[in-house]
């Protein structure tokens, strides 16, 4: 087992040493470590309040942008500062695009761990409800829990229910990807030592077994990360967002109508989403080399 435990470190080492020379997965990596920091004093940088509509007072509306370094991104018609609410919107996507991917990674594990280990009946039916999950319409169920929500709850309980529903519907692909690890992790030859020294199933499972298959688990989480964030951003600019809550969708479905005259609006977020989505996915493309058992140095 010791040796086990060794062998599994030494992996983790190769693996670092990997993504240390994978170029594309780096520039991912700092592209995400940038606005997670936004994420965490994006509040403190903006200069102007969440959905401040004191430019309207102050005859600075439609300001294009880098024209006034008050308003360096320019403002909305109804004097909304593009660049403050860029920064407030941050934390609000990036806050839906982690939080259901722990959501949909939790239930997932759980899941794909229960199919893979167990055999007989509740395997079948737990692979069973999977792919029933993959084939309903999500996006169209996303969007019909979303606006019933944000009707029912007021204010900002509606970016969190947004949450909430992207991380049930999130699972069944993590499930898939579980089980498929742990039927090959459980037949390996330090699962059957703990099992023939009398370890009970539920510490086979949750010690030696799920530990084991983190490595596509977190590829996939990087990736469901950025999936999540641009499904965000798709409810917003449709309607069927938190219209109180400042997010980078909501700025782009402003900008939208207003698109041929105030093209900022639209544009400074839509980089926003751009850069951050491919950030998540070049990270997840440079974890998925380095993690991948395949390659030798």
């Amino acid at each position: 087992m010791k040796a086990h435990k060794r062998r599994a470190a030494g992996q983790w080492a190769v693996a670092f040493r990997r993504f240390r020379k994978n170029k594309a997965g780096l520039a991912g990596l700092a592209i995400v470590g940038f606005f997670v920091f936004l994420m965490v004093f994006g509040f403190f940088l903006a200069p102007y309040p969440v959905r401040d509509f004191g430019c309207l007072y102050q005859g600075c509306t439609n300001l294009p942008p880098f024209t006034n370094w008050a308003h360096p991104l320019g403002t909305e018609n109804s004097g909304i500062d593009v660049y403050s609410e860029i920064l407030h919107g941050t934390p609000n996507d990036l806050f839906v695009g982690i939080g259901a991917t722990v959501i949909s990674v939790a239930i997932g594990v759980l899941v794909g761990s229960l199919a893979g280990y167990r055999r007989g009946f509740s395997s079948a039916f737990l692979l069973g409800f999977t792919q029933v999950f993959l084939t309903l319409p999500v996006l169209v169920i996303i969007l019909l829990f979303a606006r019933v929500f944000v009707l029912l709850v007021a204010g900002g309980f509606g970016l969190p229910l947004i949450t909430l529903i992207l991380g049930v519907f999130g699972w069944p692909t993590i499930a898939l990807v579980a089980r498929g690890e742990i039927l090959r992790i459980r037949e390996l030859e330090f699962v059957q030592a703990a099992r023939a020294l009398g370890a009970s199933n539920t510490r086979i499972l949750f010690r030696h077994v799920v530990p084991n298959m983190l490595s596509p688990i977190i590829v996939i989480s990087s990736l469901l990360i950025a999936g999540n964030i641009l499904t965000e951003v798709v409810i917003s600019f449709l309607g069927f967002g938190d219209p109180n809550t400042s997010t980078w969708g909501l700025l782009l479905q402003e900008g939208f109508a207003y698109i041929r005259t105030e093209w900022w609006v639209s544009l400074f977020p839509g980089l926003a989403v751009v850069f951050c989505v491919l950030g998540f996915n070049l990270m997840g493309d440079g974890l998925s080399d380095a993690l991948n058992p395949r390659l030798r140095e």
